[in-house]
């Protein structure tokens, strides 16, 4: 325990040096703002301007639903761009002690492998739920203000499952970063990979229960409609236990390579 603490300090310490405690709450308070906001004055911006050819705003039409834009915001901004950047902070985690020496010389310490990983995610997954829950707080509060209010219930439920698949992408991440060594194809890798179960995602109820990206298709889901949909309990399940598969693997790795 006390090594975890030190080597989770450690984590904690570099990433005040790198300022990621500062710039990546700063991104997500901006992907909060800018969904709402978006919303709220782009037919305003279309009218302004003149309108653009071919599109007719209907000025009787309904504002959406503060639920409709809370999950237009989890899908168009923290799933995109947010994800990237996600991708962007946590890319190098290992990869950077790998290059440097570092994680051997841990590893020459009485550090369980098992208490360097579980650090390196842990500390990295408490960093970016904290950064996505300041914007998502920012987000439902321009939501309840600009359109409707949304109950409790379904904000936490949702920002819970939400939080199982950023889970799965810091893992994911992380163990990139511990099999290859340049740091733009494991963004690379990561990145596409990521979008391609994001799009899956909805596709049929048999992807949906076997695809992490599924957690963020149901937070979705919770706000619009209140529903988690089928086989949610199967698709926490299989998310979680991919996530230890991964923690195993990169366990082997890291001892097989003897660093």
């Amino acid at each position: 325990m006390n090594t975890f603490l030190a080597l989770s300090k450690k984590e904690i310490n570099q990433m005040i040096g790198e300022f990621k405690i500062i710039w990546l709450p700063i991104v997500f308070v901006l992907l909060g703002l800018t969904q709402p906001i978006m919303m709220y004055y782009l037919p305003v911006i279309l009218e302004t301007l003149g309108g653009v050819e071919g599109i007719i705003i209907d000025p009787a039409m309904a504002k959406p639903l503060g639920g409709e834009v809370l999950a237009s915001t989890l899908n168009s901004q923290f799933d995109q761009l947010g994800m990237i950047v996600l991708v962007v902070a946590v890319m190098s985690v290992i990869q950077s002690e790998k290059a440097n020496g570092m994680l051997a010389f841990i590893l020459t310490r009485p550090v369980s492998i098992s208490s360097y990983i579980s650090s390196k995610i842990l500390i990295h997954y408490l960093m970016a739920v904290l950064c996505i829950a300041i914007g998502y707080s920012v987000a439902y509060g321009y939501t309840a203000y600009l359109f409707t209010t949304i109950p409790i219930s379904q904000i936490l439920l949702a920002f819970v499952l939400y939080c199982i698949w950023v889970l799965f992408l810091i893992t994911f991440v992380t163990m990139l970063s511990t099999f290859f060594n340049s740091p733009a194809f494991i963004a690379l890798l990561s990145i596409v990979f990521l979008l391609i179960c994001r799009f899956c995602a909805g596709l049929h109820p048999l992807i949906d229960m076997l695809n992490p990206a599924s957690m963020s298709l149901r937070a979705t889901s919770i706000l619009i409609t209140g529903s988690l949909g089928t086989g949610w309990e199967i698709n926490i399940v299989v998310t979680l236990l991919i996530i230890f598969v991964m923690t195993v693997m990169m366990h082997y790795w890291i001892a097989k390579k003897k660093f």
